[in-house]
């Protein structure tokens, strides 16, 4: 979602630091482009001047303009400023104190609220909590079938009550939870195509129902600006403890995330990819202000890779890796776990400097070339895979019209599996070695 402004902020800095030393003539052209890459990102024109401000007035400070790097400090102001306009610091959830913790979900038909709901439900479950999902749409076709469903992948019990009224079955789900033992409960409201008084006040009627609730906004990111209004009106009726941004790996400028927090005075506290359940992050300011200024997340990343691969398993890996026992099933293990960890155009994403890792941009690695490979170890027999020697020209012509691939496709597969054989010989021995272009250290 960010790519356009993450690119043109990086151009903005680029002009900056070609200047050598940087006059405040210098610095507010440089700022005039990060304005207008922040408008053309479609974020609130109040919210951009005003931060555009900010950063002007601490760049132009003396200890900047005289400074050894003036660039990076001024990289380093933009990144601060971005922080404190997306909240400074993630919100978690307010669990009760006396369970159940009741959550309504609210939000415009269309804005993914009740796959949302499944994968909160999902994230609850994974961190020990005993989750109950509760159907209070009744009016859109087949939406309680739906929350039925995305229950059952979520691996969480959904209540119905049929077509009854919404506040009664939100009642009715709440004392069931208490009596069953459930501790939390995610009660998924009606949408509208359009905010409606009878869809206001039923939300309000529910909220009113208990003592405590939170109550969190899921919006639809690719809706730009008019998801930041849907949020201010939600706000002036609801007493909103969040907002929930889906669809964030869209092909939208993102000025909705920009813009939410500062505009309606409530955090942040999820953020939506994709359709997978698992495809729901915590929503952390310092984190998105990186990849923004294509720095990368690496804390992301590594909380995705203890998410998707067993600790045990990783070890064994890795020590395999290090005696040169690694082999070509080992190989395709690697690749699996990178694989669960999610697109691997995004995962590259979160790596610092990835996009000028041999001259390729993330979203030029092909998911395909992950399929080919798999395909290829597919057709290799056990023995094979143990030993790739094993390979002579009869066999690589076996396995190429056993995987619908090329003989030269597996001579480029077992040319990088030997140079990542030798690299880990080679560390693991001690010494520092060259791979793809980088010098290495020692182990």
């Amino acid at each position: 979602m960010f790519e356009s402004l993450t690119d043109k902020l990086q151009t903005a800095f680029r002009h900056l630091s070609s200047r050598g030393k940087i006059t405040p003539k210098d610095v507010r052209a440089g700022l005039k482009e990060v304005q207008m890459a922040l408008l053309e990102a479609d974020v609130n024109y109040q919210v951009v001047k005003q931060f555009v401000r900010e950063v002007t007035d601490e760049a132009l400070g003396e200890k900047i303009l005289s400074g050894l790097n003036p660039t990076q400090q001024i990289v380093g102001i933009v990144h601060e400023k971005l922080v404190k306009l997306l909240g400074e610091a993630a919100v978690p959830i307010k669990l009760s104190p006396k369970p159940p913790t009741v959550i309504i979900m609210a939000g415009l038909q269309g804005s993914g609220k009740t796959t949302t709901a499944g994968k909160l439900a999902r994230y609850f479950t994974r961190q020990g909590h005993k989750v109950l999902m509760v159907a209070g749409d009744v009016y859109r076709p087949a939406a309680i079938e739906q929350l039925k469903q995305v229950g059952t992948t979520a691996g969480v019990e959904v209540f119905t009550m049929g077509e009854a009224n919404p506040v009664d079955i939100a009642r009715a789900g709440v004392a069931h939870a208490d009596s069953v033992g459930f501790d939390v409960v995610i009660i998924d409201t009606a949408g509208r195509l359009q905010i409606d008084e009878q869809m206001m006040q039923e939300v309000q009627n529910i909220e009113q129902s208990f003592p405590a609730t939170e109550t969190l906004l899921v919006i639809d990111a690719m809706t730009g600006q008019e998801a930041v209004n849907i949020a201010a009106e939600f706000g002036r009726r609801l007493k909103l403890d969040g907002l929930i941004l889906t669809k964030l790996d869209g092909d939208a400028r993102g000025g909705a995330a920009l813009s939410a927090r500062s505009v309606t005075g409530v955090p942040i506290k999820f953020v939506g990819m994709g359709e997978k359940l698992e495809g729901l992050e915590v929503f952390h300011p310092d984190r998105m202000a990186q990849r923004i200024l294509g720095m990368g997340d690496v804390l992301t990343l590594i909380e995705k890779a203890q998410q998707a691969v067993d600790a045990e398993e990783a070890v064994k890996l890795q020590k395999k890796m290090l005696t040169a026992k690694f082999d070509l099933e080992d190989f395709r293990q690697q690749l699996a776990n990178v694989r669960k960890m999610g697109p691997l155009d995004q995962i590259m994403k979160l790596i610092p400097g990835a996009a000028k890792m041999g001259g390729m941009m993330p979203d030029e690695f092909d998911e395909r070339e992950m399929d080919m490979v798999d395909a290829i170890i597919n057709s290799m027999t056990k023995q094979e895979r143990r030993d790739p020697d094993l390979l002579n020209a009869s066999r690589k012509r076996r396995i190429a019209g056993g995987s619908g691939t090329t003989v030269q496709d597996i001579n480029v597969l077992l040319k990088q599996f030997r140079e990542l054989s030798k690299m880990m010989k080679a560390m693991s021995s001690g010494k520092s070695v060259s791979f793809g272009g980088m010098r290495l250290g020692k182990m």
